[in-house]
C-alpha cells in the first residue's frame, strides 16, 4: 500500500511537471509566433511598429544555443589630443559572436554604447561573465527572429574606467568625439577580426558596406551616436539615438553637407516618465521643423529617414534600453 502510494504521488509529481512546461513552453510559443507573425506582416516589408514589443520573460534565461562574448582589444589615443596622436591607449570592447559562427559567411554589425556611470560590460557583460541581456539576443537568433550578427560594445572611457562618472567630461568631450575612435582605431580592426560586409579595414570598402552596419547609444551614448551621425554617415547608414540630446542644428548641417543626404535612417526612442525625454522628444521635433527638410518622419526608410517612439510609463533605466535595443534589433537588417 505504502509503495503504491510513493508509485501514484511520483506519476502525479510527473503530470504536474510536465504540465507546467507545456504551459510554459505554449506561452512563450505564442508570444514568439506573435512577433515571428509581425515581423513577416510589417517588418520585412520595412515597416516600423507602431507599439514597442516587450521582450518575452523567458528570453532572459539561458537559450539551448548560446552565442559567446569576448574581450576585443585595439589600441587607440587620448580623446582630447587625439589628432596630436600624444598619448597612446589600449582600450577594450566587448563583442557579442553568434552561435555557431561561421567565418565563410558575413554578418551585420550593430554598435551599442552604454550611458553614464557605464562601459563597454555594461550591456550585454564580458567574456566570462555574460549578463541576462545576451540571453536575449540568443533567443532572438535561435527563434530566428533575427540573423545572426555581430555586436559591439566599446566605450568613450578614455584615460580612466570611471570617466563616464564626469557629465561635463563625457558630454562636452569623450562621447562626442567618439567617432575618430571609432572609425580610425575600432571599426576596420574588428570587422576584419570577424566576417562581415567590410571586404577589407580601407575607408572605401567601409562605406561600400555603410549599409550593414548600425550605431545606437542610450543616454550619454545617445549623445555618442548623434556626434557619429555628425560625422560618419559615410560609413554607416542606421542609427538608434535612445533618450540623449544634442543640437539639433549640428546634426542638421551635417546632413546638408553629406553625399548620403537621402541615404540614413534614425530610430529614435524615448520613454514618456524619462527625465531626458523633455530635451530628446523636442529635439526630434526640432530636426522634423527645420528650413532644410533634411528629415522626413516616416516609419519606412522608403518615405522617410526618422522613426521617433516615446514609450508609455517608461523611464531613465535598464528596463528601458534593454527593449528599445530589442526593437531596434528586430528593424535594423531585418526587412
Amino acid at each position: 500500500m505504502k509503495r503504491k502510494l510513493i508509485v501514484s504521488t511520483i506519476l502525479i509529481l510527473f503530470v504536474i511537471d510536465n504540465t507546467i512546461s507545456f504551459t510554459f513552453g505554449s506561452k512563450k510559443s505564442m508570444e514568439v509566433e506573435k512577433i515571428k507573425k509581425l515581423i513577416e506582416s510589417d517588418i520585412r516589408k520595412g515597416n516600423i511598429p507602431k507599439e514597442l514589443i516587450e521582450i518575452p520573460k523567458e528570453y532572459f534565461e539561458n537559450a539551448n544555443e548560446q552565442g559567446t562574448l569576448k574581450n576585443f582589444h585595439y589600441d587607440t589615443y587620448h580623446s582630447l589630443t587625439y589628432d596630436e596622436k600624444k598619448t597612446k591607449l589600449k582600450k577594450k570592447a566587448t563583442v557579442y559572436v553568434p552561435y555557431n559562427y561561421d567565418k565563410n559567411k558575413k554578418y551585420n554589425v550593430y554598435y551599442l554604447m552604454h550611458g553614464g556611470w557605464s562601459n563597454e560590460t555594461t550591456q550585454l557583460g564580458e567574456e566570462g561573465n555574460p549578463n541576462n541581456f545576451k540571453n536575449v539576443i540568443d533567443h532572438m537568433i535561435q527563434d530566428k527572429l533575427i540573423e545572426p550578427l555581430i555586436i559591439v560594445c566599446p566605450t568613450y572611457n578614455n584615460l580612466h574606467s570611471n570617466d563616464s562618472d564626469s557629465y561635463e567630461l563625457s558630454g562636452y568631450y569623450l562621447a562626442p568625439n567618439f567617432y575618430r575612435e571609432l572609425l580610425n582605431d575600432l571599426m576596420s580592426i574588428v570587422e576584419t577580426t570577424y566576417s562581415t560586409y567590410a571586404e577589407s579595414g580601407s575607408l572605401e570598402d567601409l562605406e561600400k558596406s555603410r549599409e550593414h552596419r548600425c550605431f545606437a547609444g542610450f543616454s550619454m551614448g545617445s549623445v555618442c551616436t548623434f556626434g557619429v551621425f555628425s560625422h560618419l554617415q559615410k560609413y554607416i547608414k542606421y542609427y538608434q539615438p535612445m533618450s540623449g540630446a544634442v543640437s539639433p542644428r549640428m546634426i542638421d548641417e551635417s546632413v546638408s553637407k553629406s553625399k548620403y543626404q537621402k541615404d540614413f535612417f534614425i530610430y529614435a526612442i524615448t520613454g514618456t516618465k524619462d527625465f531626458a525625454g523633455s530635451s530628446f522628444k523636442p529635439l526630434i521635433d526640432a530636426l522634423l521643423n527645420m528650413n532644410s527638410k533634411n528629415f522626413i518622419l516616416s516609419d519606412n526608410e522608403n518615405n522617410g529617414n526618422i522613426a521617433f517612439r516615446l514609450k508609455e510609463g517608461y523611464s531613465h533605466d535598464e528596463k528601458a534600453v534593454r527593449e528599445y535595443v530589442f526593437n531596434g534589433l528586430l528593424w535594423f537588417f531585418n526587412h
